[in-house]
């Protein structure tokens, strides 16, 4: 019997080895009045509400995404402008949250941090803020709210109690701060400067409490795996790299992604990182491996200037398309790395 080199290949290393899954071309999930496109900015999921956090700029709204069903529900009264997206994401609401029952969201526009009811779906208190909002992040160990302030460089930060948000004051982040992501396990919360460095800030103390050369030349996006205890960042010039919380921020890993990076997600079930490049329309799914070493399984073709992202506990990634007013949906197709 004539033994072929795919059989021989077969017996060696399994179907696997021949048989790498394909990545399907994503499904686009069009926004409500996003026809005129929309500038995205922060794509979150909330686990309480079962829910993706799509604030949709130019439109006022923020749309609400059922995972099982891609059903949206979106929630008015943000900053509108009818006008036909120019690019940027300076409009309306960009950033949102939720905690403590409610979520939390930015109006660019009109400089303010909005409370949202999602029993009502339907804005229900609001506050002025020091400068231009960018994240918004609930910090459960806190029971605040905070919000980056690049142009200040700064993050404000407000206690909730009885259904308001009361201002208790704002700290310094030099060089930054740009991304926010929560370790509540830690008691820290991670930024970044927009250079080479991620920063670690005390959430009790309110206070940095060490800074790290992170490997990017312009750092971006932010993830975090809290229970590996495992942080990722999004450099723009087109890659991912993996920091060690534990051994002072040491880089345990790096992979090439499409340039123009900058929202970056995390699915931790799976230990898979999603890096889309802004540049290169390309979204790279890569695999978080032992002590954080990333290895790029795959890549998909997605929009021009799809420069965020979100993953759900579904298996999904939403990438964002401004021009498109969209979100496109990629199924990952890969098992689990952990």
């Amino acid at each position: 019997m004539r033994i072929t080199r795919s059989a021989v290949l077969v017996l060696l290393f399994g179907s696997s080895a021949i048989a790498k899954p394909e990545i399907a071309k994503p499904t686009k999930l069009a926004l409500p009045d996003g026809e005129a496109g929309i500038g995205f900015d922060d794509l979150m999921f909330s686990p309480t509400l079962h829910r993706v956090l799509a604030p949709a700029g130019r439109t006022g709204k923020l749309d609400l995404i059922d995972p099982k069903t891609q059903k949206i529900e979106p929630i008015a009264g943000f900053s509108a402008d009818a006008d036909k997206f120019g690019g940027g994401h300076g409009e309306g609401t960009t950033s949102a949250d939720s905690g403590g029952g409610f979520i939390f969201a930015s109006d660019r526009s009109r400089t303010e941090l909005e409370i949202v009811d999602p029993k009502t779906m339907k804005i229900v208190g609001s506050t002025k803020l020091a400068g231009g909002p960018d994240y918004v992040r609930w910090v459960e160990p806190a029971k605040e709210v905070w919000v980056t302030e690049p142009g200040k460089k700064q993050i404000e930060f407000f206690a909730f109690e009885k259904g308001k948000l009361v201002r208790k004051g704002a700290f310094d982040v030099p060089g930054g701060p740009e991304s926010l992501v929560i370790d509540a396990t830690r008691g820290r919360a991670y930024t970044h400067t927009w250079n080479d460095a991620s920063v670690a800030i005390d959430i009790a103390k309110h206070k940095e409490a060490a800074r790290w050369k992170n490997g990017c030349k312009a750092s971006r996006g932010i993830s975090l795996d809290e229970k590996r205890g495992l942080l990722f960042v999004g450099c723009d010039e087109g890659k991912a790299m993996a920091l060690d919380i534990a051994r002072d921020g040491k880089q345990v890993g790096t992979a090439d992604t499409g340039k123009g990076v900058d929202i970056i997600a995390y699915n931790p079930s799976l230990g898979h990182l999603y890096v889309p490049g802004g540049d290169s329309a390309t979204l790279s799914i890569i695999g978080v491996g032992a002590g954080g070493k990333l290895d790029v399984l795959g890549s998909v073709a997605v929009a021009e200037d799809s420069s965020c992202v979100v993953a759900d506990d579904t298996g999904h990634a939403y990438v964002c398309d401004p021009k498109g007013g969209a979100l496109l949906v990629v199924t990952d197709p890969y098992p689990a790395t952990r």
